[in-house]
C-alpha cells in the first residue's frame, strides 16, 4: 500500500442547510494535520468539504507537513449544471497547489448518483437512497440488468473529467459507489467507497478484486465503522441510528457504546487491503464535530459518527491537547497499524 491515509472533513452541507464543521480554525486544523502525520503515522489525507477555500487551505497546511493530498471538494444536494461548475472551479484550485507542491490528487466527486440530482429518480438524497435500495432495483442488479443512471453518470463524468484537464495536469480519481458502473479508462485511479457490513462480509474480498480488472492502480476512498454494538452489521449506515428531526437529536433506540467494535473492524479491513495490495486506502473520518459525544447514551450522537475521535461539548481548556475531541481506541490503534506498515 502506497498510501496509508484518512479522511478529514473541513465542512460538507448536511440536508439542513448547514455545515458539519461550522468553523474552520487555522491554528485547530494545523493541530489536527500535526497529529494526523505524526501521531497516525499517514502519509496521505482526502481533504473533503464544501468550501473551495477551506480544502485549499487545509491542503496547503498538509502539503507544507509531506503529507499527499487527495483534495477531494463536495457539491451534495445540487443539480448537474451547478455541481459541474463546481467541480471545474475546485480542479482549477487544486492546481495552483499542485503546481507548487506536486503531491496532490483531484477526486472529482462523491457519490454522484445518490447526492447530485438528476441521475436516480427523486429529488432529495433520501429519495433517491429509498429507490436505489428497493427490492425491486436490488433484484435488477442481481439480474445484472444495466441500469440507466450509469449512463447518466458516466456520460456526465466524461464530460466533467475533459473539463477537470484543461486546468489540472495531475492524476485524477473518483470516489464511487460500489452500485456505480463507472467506466475507469477516463480516470487514472480507480477510487471507490468500499464498506463491509453483514450483506457483504462473505463477498467483500471478492467484490474488490472485481475492480482489478480495469488494469488501474486501486484507492480504497472511504471504510470505516461506528461505535456502537452491531455497527459491524451496519457498516456504511451505521449513522442511521441518530434522529436529527428531534431537538435535541438523539438515538433512534438503546444502544450500547463499543469502540473496540470500530477499531476491531477497521484493522481487519487494511489486512484485507493490504493483502490485496491496493494502491492508497483512507479510514472514514478523523472527526465529526456535528456528532457530540454525551454521557447519556440517549443522546451520545457519537456512537453513530464514523470518527475515530469522539467530537465534545464546549470546555475552556479543551480536552486532548487543547482540542475539542478526544480520541477513541481505534485511533490508538491506527497509528500503531499504520507505524508498522
Amino acid at each position: 500500500m502506497k498510501y496509508r491515509g484518512i479522511n478529514y472533513d473541513i465542512g460538507t452541507k448536511t440536508v439542513t442547510g448547514r455545515l458539519t464543521r461550522e468553523t474552520f480554525d487555522v491554528n485547530t486544523v494545523t493541530k489536527e494535520m500535526e497529529i494526523i502525520k505524526n501521531e497516525l503515522h499517514c502519509n496521505a489525507i482526502r481533504i473533503s468539504g464544501l468550501p473551495i477555500e477551506r480544502i485549499s487551505g487545509a491542503a496547503e497546511i498538509a502539503l507544507k507537513m509531506g503529507l499527499h493530498v487527495w483534495f477531494s471538494p463536495s457539491f451534495p444536494y445540487g443539480n448537474r449544471d451547478d455541481t459541474l461548475k463546481y467541480i471545474i472551479e475546485a480542479s482549477s484550485t487544486a492546481e495552483k497547489l499542485r503546481v507548487e507542491y506536486s503531491n496532490v490528487i483531484f477526486v472529482a466527486a462523491c457519490e454522484l448518483s445518490l447526492f447530485t440530482g438528476g441521475f436516480i429518480k427523486g429529488d432529495t438524497g433520501e429519495k433517491r437512497m429509498a429507490n436505489l435500495f428497493s427490492p425491486v432495483s436490488l433484484v435488477k442488479n442481481l439480474l445484472g440488468i444495466k441500469r440507466r443512471y450509469n449512463l447518466r453518470l458516466n456520460k456526465f463524468l466524461l464530460q466533467a473529467v475533459a473539463e477537470i484537464r484543461k486546468s489540472f495536469h495531475g492524476q485524477i480519481t473518483y470516489a464511487s459507489g460500489t452500485w456505480e458502473k463507472v467506466d475507469w479508462k477516463m480516470f487514472d485511479i480507480t477510487g471507490i467507497d468500499h464498506y463491509r457490513a453483514s450483506y457483504n462480509k462473505r463477498t467483500y474480498t471478492k467484490e474488490l478484486r472485481k475492480y482489478k480488472r480495469q488494469g488501474k492502480p486501486i484507492s480504497v476512498m472511504e471504510f470505516g465503522y461506528c461505535s456502537y454494538k452491531g455497527a459491524e452489521e451496519k457498516g456504511p449506515i451505521g449513522w442511521a441510528i441518530a434522529d436529527w428531526k428531534k431537538n435535541p437529536p438523539e438515538l433512534t433506540s438503546h444502544f450500547i457504546r463499543d469502540e473496540a467494535v470500530q477499531s476491531k473492524n477497521i484493522l481487519e479491513i487494511l489486512d484485507i487491503l493490504e493483502q490485496e495490495e491496493v494502491y492508497a486506502a483512507f479510514v472514514f473520518t478523523f472527526v465529526f464535530y456535528n456528532y457530540v459525544y454525551n454521557d447519556d447514551p440517549k443522546y451520545d450522537l457519537d456512537m453513530a459518527s464514523f470518527g475515530i475521535v469522539k467530537a465534545m461539548p464546549p470546555a475552556k481548556d479543551g480536552y486532548y491537547k487543547g482540542l475539542s475531541w478526544i480520541p477513541k481506541l481505534a485511533f490508538f490503534e491506527l497509528g500503531k497499524y499504520y507505524s508498522r506498515h
